[in-house]
């Protein structure tokens, strides 16, 4: 049976989803200015075979909108007291899509015995060569009108990508409007924080890991072979179709290739 759960770790609440069952636990976490709706589709096709559990992670969703600390270390840690309170001694599998996937593969990195498997969708390790890409993705959470007049509005306003229905379907109802359930500058701090590259982490990794890129999506093919350069032992799959949401526009090759790996005895 699916529930929503708020569980609190200090000063912050997390919210999310279990849509119950018996199989081992799969946690999935979503990307930057998104929510756990957006991977419902995902969790509802691997629900016969496992227990997925969907994080809002902090500063988005229904989880705390401005924490104080928006560390790799806070969101790592969330993660971990999420795993800790619903799943005790049940090594998980942990999804991540884009920063989701580098908050998944921090928690690898620092508790392998969390983790059972660590599946990143468009992730990354390598960080940004300098602050414009969090700066520029920070003015253009800001040029969102502080509330819509309906989702029509929305729509007219954001354009036409994969991840703007999962934005328009998020927005928050309020007297004044839908008001978008995350702030630009919360945004742009915790990207900063996840453009600071994490090679040690990652060439320490110990738990069998898949990295999934899309064919349209935001990594140059020198940047995706590093990745197994620095660790050979990551498999490595790239969909023939697809954006950075490759989630939302690749959903039927994204979910043939996250199932078929899961299933697969990777020991």
């Amino acid at each position: 049976m699916t529930s929503a759960i708020e569980i609190r770790r200090g000063d912050v609440s997390l919210g999310m989803t279990d849509l119950g069952g018996d199989g081992p636990p799969l946690v999935l976490l979503h990307g930057l200015a998104g929510s756990s709706r957006e991977l419902l589709p995902t969790a509802d096709a691997l629900a016969d075979s496992f227990r997925v559990l969907l994080v809002d992670q902090r500063g988005h969703g229904r989880s705390t909108r401005r924490p104080s600390d928006l560390s790799r270390e806070a969101y790592v840690a969330d993660v971990v007291h999420v795993l800790e309170s619903l799943v005790p001694e049940q090594p998980c599998v942990l999804v991540g899509q884009s920063m989701g996937a580098h908050t998944a593969f921090l928690v690898a990195a620092s508790r392998p015995d969390l983790v059972d498997r660590l599946v990143m969708l468009e992730g990354h390790v390598a960080g940004e060569a300098g602050p414009e890409s969090a700066a520029g993705l920070g003015r253009f959470f800001a040029s969102w009108p502080s509330t819509f007049r309906d989702a029509s509005h929305a729509r007219e306003f954001l354009g036409g990508d994969a991840i703007v229905d999962a934005w328009v379907d998020d927005l928050e109802a309020t007297p004044d409007g839908l008001r978008p359930r995350f702030d630009a500058d919360v945004m742009e701090r915790t990207i900063r924080a996840v453009h600071a590259p994490r090679w040690h982490e990652w060439e320490q990794l110990e738990v069998p890991t898949l990295a999934v890129f899309a064919r349209r999506g935001m990594f140059t093919p020198a940047v995706k072979d590093e990745l197994l350069t620095r660790r050979p032992a990551t498999r490595r799959i790239d969909l023939q179709g697809g954006s950075h949401d490759a989630h939302l526009d690749a959903f039927d090759e994204w979910v043939g290739v996250l199932r078929a790996w899961l299933l697969e005895d990777v020991a």
